[in-house]
């Protein structure tokens, strides 16, 4: 077990200093809200910059909101894979079961590889916080592959909290060495 550990922290020694996170919030109430000129009642992003706020590796450099729209979706998706300064995404919203709920099933389709143990880890964690509606939240995350590098993709739910929870207990403890790993030549 000692050995698995010691590769384990090289990885991690190995990751990158600087990473550039983009965060797209899916809804279309806030985006109605933002087209209509109103102050937006977004929690989401605030709380990111805040958690963000000590971290010195991770910079939130992208926000943008958008509504619940396969067109919308893609064009922001393939917009940031054009960006080469940014290596990491999270979309919040569009990952429940409701009609409108369309992130998923027009993302996914576009991994290169899906990492499983992300969606089980953080509804384990969810549910520790709010019981078995965490089994509603179709949270996933995967690699997406550009031009010159693999970016890695996270698809959570649109609550403020639940962005809270992935990011703090699992995203950022494990983003550098995620990067590191897609990334790394062999």
């Amino acid at each position: 077990m000692k050995e698995k550990t010691k590769v384990h922290e090289e990885h991690k020694d190995k990751a990158p200093k600087e990473i550039n996170l983009a965060l797209i919030i899916v809804s279309t109430s806030r985006f109605l809200e933002m087209k209509k000129g109103k102050k937006t009642s977004d929690k989401t992003i605030p709380k990111v910059k805040r958690l963000l706020n000590d971290n010195l590796s991770i910079s939130l450099t992208f926000t943008k909101t958008i509504p619940d729209s396969e067109e919308h979706i893609n064009k922001t998706l393939t917009e940031l894979m054009k960006n080469h300064e940014i290596n990491s995404i999270i979309f919040s919203g569009g990952t429940g079961l409701s009609p409108k709920d369309i992130t998923y099933e027009t993302i996914e389709p576009r991994l290169e590889k899906r990492f499983d143990g992300f969606g089980e880890l953080f509804r384990h964690l969810s549910y520790n916080e709010i019981g078995t509606s965490a089994m509603l939240s179709r949270a996933t995350a995967g690699i997406l592959k550009g031009k010159k590098h693999m970016k890695v993709i996270f698809l959570l739910p649109g609550s403020p909290n639940a962005v809270r929870l992935a990011l703090q207990h699992i995203i950022i403890p494990e983003l550098g060495h995620i990067l590191y790993l897609i990334n790394k030549e062999e």
